[in-house]
């Protein structure tokens, strides 16, 4: 297996690597739901297999990047979702909000930005009707111009959205009817961090999306994930057939809803409401890996996103480490890498952790020692200084 070569430091909490090892990592097509044979989640739910997810479809554009992978096709869009389903993906993730006249849309920002009469205006998705959503991008009409789109970045800088492939804005429905149906769903539920919803509100909103989902999803993979702790709490309440997780980045930002501020207070969340698992920020798993023993303890699954997800080592070390899915978003490369990465790997037990949070793999694996001491004293303390 050959790694990088990259200068690095120690990384707390990994530093105990095993004799042997081994990984039953596998990337193919997600077949089997995520409900096994019940019609319902009820309790504690795993993943058949580890699972790799492709993030808006093949990937969130990052306009400000050189890096023309990152603005290859127009993310949340049916031709994003169908094109990953070329690729060994299991799920594809996406964003889901609700217009003003009640139709659930696929889209990531809260705000969507244009120009008029020279200047840049933003105006909010949840605000809009479906038609007015429609009219921003490319059409699908012959001959029809669509509003111009642009993006505003966490630190304010506005850029174009210009991709190489570009592609209409679409709804949850046609995202059902129109991509690939073995392929599965992760939902989110996207809600804006500075409004303060009221259950009331919630609930409706939740509603209109799951009577789309119920109408139809038929026999579709699919989970529900939020970053909105009530929300998430809610959709538990309100529906039993498919599985809900609790999205976080692990306390990397402050908020006022302690909820939301790590990733003990994300387990918590989980066994208060009856969540069935957690999507975690990667780094947050690295830099407090002990976390997955109680994670574990708490018979809950454990999803992870970020963008050091683009790096097959790391996305091979928490297979390792017990992690039971990810979501990407280079998908070729990763599922390309992930698959040569596993060609020498057999498997005869599952890795373990002992009381005191620190792995204990027992396991036989064909990789030498000093390639796995690479992958967890060197090659991850890099990337996650450097990300």
């Amino acid at each position: 297996m050959a790694l990088k070569a990259v200068h690095v430091s120690d990384l707390p909490n990994l530093d105990q690597v095993p004799d042997n090892v081994a990984s039953n990592f596998c990337a193919t097509r997600f077949c089997n739901g995520v409900n096994g044979d019940s019609d319902e989640v009820k309790g504690s739910f795993k993943f058949p297999k580890f699972v790799v997810m492709g993030h808006r479809g093949t990937g969130m554009n990052m306009l400000q990047s050189p890096d023309k992978r990152m603005k290859s096709i127009k993310e949340n869009t049916i031709l994003a979702f169908n094109a990953a389903t070329s690729f060994p993906l299991d799920f594809i993730e996406f964003d889901v909000q609700v217009t003003k006249d009640e139709c659930p849309v696929i889209f990531h920002d809260n705000f969507i930005l244009t120009q008029e009469t020279g200047l840049i205006v933003q105006k909010r998705v949840t605000d809009l009707s479906l038609e007015e959503f429609l009219s921003f991008g490319p059409q699908k009409e012959p001959g029809k111009v669509g509003k111009p789109m642009f993006r505003k970045l966490k630190d304010g800088r506005i850029f174009e959205w210009k991709v190489e492939k570009d592609a209409p804005l679409c709804t949850l429905e046609e995202a059902f009817e129109k991509v690939d149906h073995s392929i599965g769903f992760n939902i989110e539920l996207k809600f804006d961090d500075q409004i303060d919803y009221e259950e009331e509100q919630l609930s409706h909103i939740l509603q209109v999306i799951l009577q789309v989902v119920f109408k139809h999803a038929k026999d579709r993979p699919i989970f529900f994930s939020s970053f909105q702790p009530d929300a998430a709490l809610l959709i538990r309440k309100l529906q039993s057939t498919y599985p809900v997780f609790f999205l976080t980045n692990g306390g990397a930002q402050n908020y006022t809803d302690v909820r939301r501020g790590s990733l003990d207070e994300a387990i918590k969340v989980c066994m208060v409401g009856g969540l069935q698992g957690i999507v975690s920020e990667v780094k947050a798993i690295f830099k407090n890996p002990g976390v997955l023993a109680r994670i574990k303890e708490c018979k809950l699954s454990l999803v992870t996103y970020g963008e050091l997800n683009n790096v097959p080592e790391v996305v091979f070390l928490q297979r390792l480490m017990g992690v039971e899915g990810v979501i990407v978003d280079l998908v070729e490369e990763i599922t390309e890498a992930i698959t040569d990465l596993i060609s020498n790997v057999n498997v005869e037990e599952e890795s373990l952790f002992g009381e005191d949070g620190k792995m204990i793999l027992k396991t036989k694996l064909e990789i030498s020692k000093d390639e796995l001491s690479f992958l967890f004293t060197k090659l991850i303390p890099e990337l996650i200084q450097s990300n």
